[in-house]
């Protein structure tokens, strides 16, 4: 038997995945990720606090709190961004505030997990999966602190990294579609949206049947390939952006010429994406979350 076309993972991260049935898939994957047994006990809102345009910008596209009461943030990003780290180091430090209430002690700074699942090529490097976390590393003696005694049994951890967030950055597009290991089965799923038939990582068993494209329903079927064609257009979007920003540049400068494109070829984007929207029938709330768009001015649309 062929293989056969899956749905893509942020798609479905957003309409299958959030029901506790499939659980199993993104237990799989947090698994194999994590190198540890994750089991979710919930998928929490992602953007429950936000006020304003700049922090839906920011938004995660799941946040999952596990069995061990850890946060852990999934995000896949397609559109280069040249401040994406420090954007998702703001949504890591946003969710540490968002669950300690003001009566709280720090010791209760829940743990935070950052998982990104990237389709460009951030920063130099040349693997495919970066994993980032704080140490304190002696300038002498070059020892890692560890907490002390009373610390460990009230923490029930014994370094410091283990309390502080961490970081996961998975450069899909930088995979050589060879899968080594469970978690490379994994990744040739996010690059390739298939699965192998002898892939035996946890979770791809439950995700070959649930994001199978031939069992959706009407709804879903439309509500996806609309999806991917405005995933193409973005991509076309961000392309000519570049060209023309480059062309400019030539003239005025590189630098400032790209970044203008860019701007320009973004903003021009979201005015059309939200045309096809409002002409589909969208409502305006939908519109304003996916374009970024305020009401007024998908209004003037």
């Amino acid at each position: 038997m062929g293989k056969r076309k899956l749905v893509s993972f942020d798609w479905a991260l957003k309409r299958l995945l959030r029901s506790k049935a499939n659980y199993e898939v993104l237990e799989g994957f947090l698994s194999e990720l994590l190198k540890d047994d994750i089991e979710i006990l919930e998928i929490l809102e992602s953007e429950s606090n936000q006020d304003t345009a700049r922090d839906k910008s920011n938004r995660v596209d799941m946040k999952v709190r596990n069995r061990k009461q850890e946060i852990i943030l999934i995000e896949v990003q397609y559109e280069r961004e040249f401040d994406y780290l420090q954007r998702i180091l703001f949504a890591t430090a946003k969710a540490i505030t968002e669950h300690l209430s003001k009566a709280e002690r720090y010791g209760n700074v829940v743990k935070v997990i950052s998982i990104n699942i990237l389709y460009f090529d951030l920063g130099h490097g040349e693997d495919y999966v970066y994993h980032g976390k704080t140490r304190f590393q002696g300038i002498h003696y070059h020892d890692e602190l560890q907490l002390n005694n009373k610390q460990q049994a009230l923490f029930g951890k014994q370094y410091p990294h283990e309390l502080y967030p961490e970081y996961y950055l998975l450069k899909v597009n930088r995979f050589n579609d060879i899968a080594k290991d469970p978690l490379d089965e994994w990744i040739y799923f996010l690059k390739n949206e298939e699965i192998e038939e002898g892939f035996r990582a946890k979770g791809l068993t439950k995700a070959k049947e649930v994001l199978d494209i031939l069992k959706l329903g009407e709804e879903e079927r439309l509500s996806y390939e609309w999806h991917i064609e405005e995933l193409r257009y973005q991509a076309s979007l961000y392309h000519s952006s570049f060209v023309d920003g480059h062309m400019e540049g030539e003239k005025k400068g590189m630098e400032k010429g790209m970044e203008k494109g860019m701007e320009k070829g973004i903003e021009t984007g979201k005015k059309a994406t939200a045309k096809i929207m409002k002409q589909a029938g969208e409502p305006a709330e939908k519109i304003m979350e996916y374009t970024q768009l305020t009401l007024e001015e998908v209004e003037g649309l």
